[in-house]
Protein backbone atom coordinates (compact mmCIF):
# COMPACT_ATOMS: atom_id res chain seq x y z
CA UNK A 1 0.00 0.00 0.00
CA UNK A 2 1.29 3.60 -0.49
CA UNK A 3 2.24 5.85 1.91
CA UNK A 4 -0.41 8.33 1.09
CA UNK A 5 -2.81 5.36 2.96
CA UNK A 6 -0.71 4.40 5.65
CA UNK A 7 0.12 7.96 6.99
CA UNK A 8 -3.56 9.19 6.78
CA UNK A 9 -4.03 9.51 10.58
CA UNK A 10 -5.01 13.18 10.83
CA UNK A 11 -9.18 13.81 10.53
CA UNK A 12 -8.09 17.41 8.58
CA UNK A 13 -6.01 15.02 6.03
CA UNK A 14 -8.88 14.68 3.37
CA UNK A 15 -6.33 14.71 0.16
CA UNK A 16 -5.35 10.74 1.96
CA UNK A 17 -9.19 9.81 2.51
CA UNK A 18 -9.90 10.51 -1.48
CA UNK A 19 -6.97 8.57 -2.36
CA UNK A 20 -8.34 5.80 -1.14
CA UNK A 21 -10.40 5.81 -4.45
CA UNK A 22 -7.45 5.87 -6.61
CA UNK A 23 -6.00 3.26 -5.00
CA UNK A 24 -8.99 0.37 -4.73
CA UNK A 25 -7.55 -0.52 -8.12
CA UNK A 26 -3.82 -0.92 -7.51
CA UNK A 27 -3.82 -2.45 -3.63
CA UNK A 28 -7.59 -3.70 -3.10
CA UNK A 29 -6.90 -5.65 0.20
CA UNK A 30 -5.01 -3.12 2.07
CA UNK A 31 -7.73 -0.16 0.52
CA UNK A 32 -10.32 -2.54 1.91
CA UNK A 33 -9.06 -2.96 5.81
CA UNK A 34 -8.31 1.11 5.87
CA UNK A 35 -11.94 1.90 4.39
CA UNK A 36 -12.67 -0.66 7.10
CA UNK A 37 -11.15 1.22 9.72
CA UNK A 38 -12.30 4.59 7.91
CA UNK A 39 -15.72 2.66 9.04
CA UNK A 40 -15.32 2.29 11.78
CA UNK A 41 -14.13 5.89 13.34
CA UNK A 42 -16.99 6.96 12.34
CA UNK A 43 -18.79 4.57 14.27
CA UNK A 44 -16.15 5.87 16.97
CA UNK A 45 -17.25 9.29 16.51
CA UNK A 46 -21.00 8.94 16.88
CA UNK A 47 -20.44 7.38 20.36
CA UNK A 48 -18.23 9.77 21.67
CA UNK A 49 -20.52 12.54 20.50
CA UNK A 50 -23.46 10.63 21.92
CA UNK A 51 -21.57 10.52 25.04
CA UNK A 52 -20.97 14.40 25.52
CA UNK A 53 -24.10 15.03 24.54
CA UNK A 54 -25.76 12.67 27.36
CA UNK A 55 -23.78 14.91 30.25
CA UNK A 56 -26.13 16.88 32.08
CA UNK A 57 -25.07 20.61 31.77
CA UNK A 58 -22.50 22.79 30.50
CA UNK A 59 -19.39 23.20 32.64
CA UNK A 60 -17.85 25.90 34.51
CA UNK A 61 -15.60 26.62 31.57
CA UNK A 62 -17.65 25.46 28.64
CA UNK A 63 -18.04 27.81 25.52
CA UNK A 64 -18.64 27.23 21.94
CA UNK A 65 -15.04 27.40 21.60
CA UNK A 66 -14.48 24.85 23.80
CA UNK A 67 -17.19 22.64 21.89
CA UNK A 68 -15.62 22.74 18.53
CA UNK A 69 -12.21 21.73 19.89
CA UNK A 70 -13.28 19.26 21.89
CA UNK A 71 -15.10 18.06 18.96
CA UNK A 72 -12.29 18.05 16.38
CA UNK A 73 -10.38 16.20 19.61
CA UNK A 74 -13.09 13.23 19.76
CA UNK A 75 -12.61 13.23 16.03
CA UNK A 76 -8.90 13.06 15.74
CA UNK A 77 -9.10 9.98 19.01
CA UNK A 78 -12.07 8.33 17.03
CA UNK A 79 -9.34 7.57 14.57
CA UNK A 80 -6.36 6.98 16.62
CA UNK A 81 -8.78 3.70 18.51
CA UNK A 82 -9.63 2.51 15.14
CA UNK A 83 -6.43 2.58 13.55
CA UNK A 84 -5.07 0.76 17.12
CA UNK A 85 -7.35 -2.46 18.47
CA UNK A 86 -10.11 -0.39 18.35
CA UNK A 87 -13.34 -2.34 18.95
CA UNK A 88 -13.03 -5.16 16.33
CA UNK A 89 -15.54 -3.28 13.71
CA UNK A 90 -13.40 -3.23 11.01
CA UNK A 91 -11.95 -6.64 11.40
CA UNK A 92 -15.37 -7.87 11.20
CA UNK A 93 -16.49 -5.80 8.24
CA UNK A 94 -13.52 -7.41 6.34
CA UNK A 95 -14.12 -10.57 7.36
CA UNK A 96 -18.08 -10.12 6.10
CA UNK A 97 -16.73 -8.61 2.93
CA UNK A 98 -14.30 -11.63 2.42
CA UNK A 99 -17.09 -14.52 2.94
CA UNK A 100 -19.42 -12.37 0.43
CA UNK A 101 -16.49 -13.70 -2.29
CA UNK A 102 -17.97 -16.87 -1.79
CA UNK A 103 -16.78 -20.68 -1.84
CA UNK A 104 -14.68 -22.49 -4.62
CA UNK A 105 -13.14 -18.88 -5.70
CA UNK A 106 -9.50 -19.10 -6.34
CA UNK A 107 -7.25 -17.15 -3.62
CA UNK A 108 -4.65 -16.87 -5.86
CA UNK A 109 -3.64 -14.90 -8.81
CA UNK A 110 -5.71 -13.04 -11.06
CA UNK A 111 -9.26 -13.74 -9.50
CA UNK A 112 -8.01 -13.27 -5.90
CA UNK A 113 -7.05 -9.94 -6.93
CA UNK A 114 -10.50 -9.44 -8.87
CA UNK A 115 -12.72 -10.34 -6.05
CA UNK A 116 -10.62 -8.01 -3.94
CA UNK A 117 -11.11 -5.11 -6.06
CA UNK A 118 -14.97 -6.31 -6.35
CA UNK A 119 -14.99 -6.15 -2.58
CA UNK A 120 -13.59 -2.76 -2.16
CA UNK A 121 -15.39 -1.28 -4.65
CA UNK A 122 -18.48 -2.45 -2.66
CA UNK A 123 -17.63 -0.71 -0.19
CA UNK A 124 -16.59 2.70 -1.52
CA UNK A 125 -20.27 1.86 -3.33
CA UNK A 126 -21.76 1.69 0.19
CA UNK A 127 -19.93 4.44 1.78
CA UNK A 128 -20.79 6.93 -1.60
CA UNK A 129 -24.10 6.42 -0.93
CA UNK A 130 -24.07 7.13 3.07
CA UNK A 131 -21.61 9.74 3.63
CA UNK A 132 -23.22 12.41 2.04
CA UNK A 133 -26.13 12.30 4.68
CA UNK A 134 -24.15 11.47 7.73
CA UNK A 135 -24.51 15.11 9.08
CA UNK A 136 -28.15 14.03 9.22
CA UNK A 137 -28.10 10.49 10.90
CA UNK A 138 -29.15 10.93 14.52
CA UNK A 139 -26.44 10.11 16.90
CA UNK A 140 -25.84 6.40 18.81
CA UNK A 141 -29.20 6.93 21.78
CA UNK A 142 -27.39 7.03 25.01
CA UNK A 143 -27.99 4.19 28.12
CA UNK A 144 -30.47 6.32 29.34
CA UNK A 145 -34.79 6.80 29.18
CA UNK A 146 -35.53 7.36 25.78
CA UNK A 147 -36.88 10.77 24.47
CA UNK A 148 -38.31 12.22 21.37
CA UNK A 149 -36.01 13.09 18.33
CA UNK A 150 -35.11 16.91 18.47
CA UNK A 151 -34.20 18.65 15.26
CA UNK A 152 -30.51 19.81 15.94
CA UNK A 153 -29.98 22.94 13.68
CA UNK A 154 -26.52 22.76 12.51
CA UNK A 155 -25.13 24.12 9.49
CA UNK A 156 -21.82 22.50 8.66
CA UNK A 157 -20.13 24.27 6.15
CA UNK A 158 -20.46 28.85 5.09
CA UNK A 159 -22.08 26.78 1.28
CA UNK A 160 -24.55 25.06 3.63
CA UNK A 161 -25.24 27.80 5.93
CA UNK A 162 -25.64 29.82 2.83
CA UNK A 163 -27.74 28.05 0.59
CA UNK A 164 -30.19 27.13 3.66
CA UNK A 165 -30.85 29.94 5.04
CA UNK A 166 -30.73 32.15 1.64
CA UNK A 167 -34.86 32.48 1.38
CA UNK A 168 -35.22 33.69 4.26
CA UNK A 169 -32.42 36.21 4.38
CA UNK A 170 -33.43 37.72 0.95
CA UNK A 171 -36.88 37.68 2.07
CA UNK A 172 -35.78 39.31 5.44
CA UNK A 173 -33.26 41.72 3.67
CA UNK A 174 -35.79 42.70 1.05
CA UNK A 175 -38.08 44.59 4.26
CA UNK A 176 -34.80 46.38 5.56
CA UNK A 177 -33.19 47.32 1.87
CA UNK A 178 -29.98 45.69 2.70
CA UNK A 179 -27.93 43.08 0.85
CA UNK A 180 -28.79 39.26 1.80
CA UNK A 181 -25.05 38.72 2.03
CA UNK A 182 -25.44 41.56 5.18
CA UNK A 183 -27.47 39.25 6.97
CA UNK A 184 -26.07 36.05 6.09
CA UNK A 185 -22.32 37.61 7.17
CA UNK A 186 -23.78 38.96 10.62
CA UNK A 187 -25.25 35.62 11.97
CA UNK A 188 -22.80 33.73 10.66
CA UNK A 189 -20.28 36.17 13.16
CA UNK A 190 -22.95 35.47 15.52
CA UNK A 191 -23.37 31.71 15.02
CA UNK A 192 -19.73 30.28 13.33
CA UNK A 193 -21.55 29.80 10.44
CA UNK A 194 -24.48 28.28 12.40
CA UNK A 195 -22.59 25.72 14.02
CA UNK A 196 -22.67 27.09 17.13
CA UNK A 197 -27.07 28.65 17.38
CA UNK A 198 -27.71 28.55 21.28
CA UNK A 199 -29.25 25.36 23.04
CA UNK A 200 -32.15 24.43 25.32
CA UNK A 201 -31.09 22.23 28.02
CA UNK A 202 -32.39 19.49 26.52
CA UNK A 203 -30.43 20.22 23.03
CA UNK A 204 -33.21 21.75 21.32
CA UNK A 205 -32.02 24.63 19.27
CA UNK A 206 -33.30 28.35 19.96
CA UNK A 207 -32.56 29.17 16.40
CA UNK A 208 -31.54 32.44 17.55
CA UNK A 209 -28.89 33.40 14.65
CA UNK A 210 -28.38 36.97 15.86
CA UNK A 211 -28.28 36.38 19.45
CA UNK A 212 -31.08 39.35 20.34
CA UNK A 213 -31.01 38.87 24.17
CA UNK A 214 -34.86 38.63 25.83
CA UNK A 215 -35.28 41.81 27.73
CA UNK A 216 -38.47 43.02 29.19
CA UNK A 217 -40.37 43.30 25.51
CA UNK A 218 -39.57 39.99 24.92
CA UNK A 219 -42.17 37.12 26.02
CA UNK A 220 -41.65 33.87 24.44
CA UNK A 221 -39.32 31.38 25.01
CA UNK A 222 -35.85 32.06 26.09
CA UNK A 223 -32.76 30.04 26.62
CA UNK A 224 -29.90 30.77 29.13
CA UNK A 225 -26.11 31.16 27.56
CA UNK A 226 -22.78 32.30 28.45
CA UNK A 227 -21.31 34.61 26.27
CA UNK A 228 -18.57 36.88 26.06
CA UNK A 229 -19.01 40.41 26.68
CA UNK A 230 -16.09 43.72 26.06
CA UNK A 231 -17.02 45.89 29.20
CA UNK A 232 -14.50 48.01 30.51
CA UNK A 233 -12.22 47.62 27.96
CA UNK A 234 -11.72 43.97 28.54
CA UNK A 235 -13.75 40.54 27.17
CA UNK A 236 -15.30 38.81 29.84
CA UNK A 237 -17.76 35.77 30.39
CA UNK A 238 -21.55 36.48 31.24
CA UNK A 239 -25.00 34.56 31.61
CA UNK A 240 -27.12 36.11 30.18
CA UNK A 241 -30.85 35.13 28.31
CA UNK A 242 -31.49 35.33 25.18
CA UNK A 243 -34.43 34.85 23.11
CA UNK A 244 -35.62 31.31 21.26
CA UNK A 245 -37.54 30.71 18.19
CA UNK A 246 -39.33 27.61 16.34
CA UNK A 247 -37.66 28.83 13.29
CA UNK A 248 -34.96 30.10 11.49
CA UNK A 249 -37.38 32.09 9.64
CA UNK A 250 -38.98 33.33 12.64
CA UNK A 251 -35.58 34.56 13.46
CA UNK A 252 -35.24 36.66 10.96
CA UNK A 253 -38.67 37.66 10.91
CA UNK A 254 -37.77 39.42 14.68
CA UNK A 255 -34.39 40.68 13.31
CA UNK A 256 -36.32 43.06 11.36
CA UNK A 257 -38.54 43.74 13.68
CA UNK A 258 -35.94 44.43 16.32
CA UNK A 259 -34.05 47.04 14.00
CA UNK A 260 -37.09 48.61 12.86
CA UNK A 261 -39.19 49.27 16.23
CA UNK A 262 -36.18 50.71 17.64
CA UNK A 263 -35.07 54.68 17.19
CA UNK A 264 -31.39 53.85 17.67
CA UNK A 265 -30.94 51.61 14.94
CA UNK A 266 -32.57 54.07 12.36
CA UNK A 267 -29.64 55.59 11.22
CA UNK A 268 -28.56 52.10 9.91
CA UNK A 269 -31.56 51.67 8.29
CA UNK A 270 -31.29 54.98 6.84
CA UNK A 271 -27.83 53.37 5.56
CA UNK A 272 -28.92 49.95 3.99
CA UNK A 273 -28.03 50.49 0.69
CA UNK A 274 -24.70 51.01 1.61
CA UNK A 275 -23.72 47.42 3.00
CA UNK A 276 -20.66 48.44 4.67
CA UNK A 277 -22.25 51.82 6.32
CA UNK A 278 -24.82 49.79 7.72
CA UNK A 279 -23.24 47.71 9.57
CA UNK A 280 -21.05 50.21 10.98
CA UNK A 281 -24.02 52.42 12.00
CA UNK A 282 -25.49 49.40 13.46
CA UNK A 283 -22.22 49.03 15.87
CA UNK A 284 -22.24 52.27 16.75
CA UNK A 285 -25.86 52.16 17.83
CA UNK A 286 -24.67 49.18 20.07
CA UNK A 287 -26.03 46.16 18.69
CA UNK A 288 -22.65 44.50 20.50
CA UNK A 289 -20.00 45.24 22.65
CA UNK A 290 -17.04 44.01 20.75
CA UNK A 291 -15.34 47.10 19.50
CA UNK A 292 -14.56 44.92 16.46
CA UNK A 293 -17.85 44.19 15.42
CA UNK A 294 -18.48 45.63 12.07
CA UNK A 295 -15.39 44.70 11.39
CA UNK A 296 -15.92 41.51 11.97
CA UNK A 297 -18.92 41.61 9.82
CA UNK A 298 -16.79 42.83 6.68
CA UNK A 299 -14.76 40.90 6.99
CA UNK A 300 -17.03 38.10 6.58
CA UNK A 301 -19.28 39.92 3.79
CA UNK A 302 -15.70 40.60 1.44
CA UNK A 303 -14.00 36.81 2.25
CA UNK A 304 -13.55 34.52 0.31
CA UNK A 305 -16.18 31.84 1.73
CA UNK A 306 -18.96 34.36 1.67
CA UNK A 307 -18.24 34.56 -2.19
CA UNK A 308 -17.99 31.28 -2.96
CA UNK A 309 -21.25 30.32 -1.29
CA UNK A 310 -23.00 32.83 -3.03
CA UNK A 311 -21.72 31.62 -6.24
CA UNK A 312 -22.80 28.35 -5.65
CA UNK A 313 -26.75 29.50 -4.54
CA UNK A 314 -26.50 31.50 -7.81
CA UNK A 315 -25.36 29.10 -9.75
CA UNK A 316 -27.87 26.53 -8.72
CA UNK A 317 -30.55 29.17 -9.04
CA UNK A 318 -29.73 29.80 -12.49
CA UNK A 319 -29.58 25.50 -12.98
CA UNK A 320 -33.37 25.61 -11.81
CA UNK A 321 -34.54 28.65 -14.35
CA UNK A 322 -32.82 26.13 -16.80
CA UNK A 323 -35.95 23.55 -16.70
Amino acid sequence: MTSSLSSASLYTDLQSLESVRHQADIHPEETLRFAAQQFEALFLQMMLKSARDAKLDDGLFDSEQTDFYQDLHDKQMAINLAQGQGLGIAELLVQQLRRDQGPGKDEEGTSAQAAAVDRVRTLRDYLDARLPSMPQMAAVSPMVAPEPVVQKAVLGTPEDFVKTLWPQARQAADKLGVDPAVLLAQAALETGWGRFVSRHPDGRSSYNLFNIKADARWDGEQVSVDTEEFRHGAFGRERAQFRAYDSFAESFTDYVNFLQNSTRYRPALDSATDSHRFVSELARAGYATDPDYAKKIIGIIDGEPMARSLSAVAAERDSFNDF
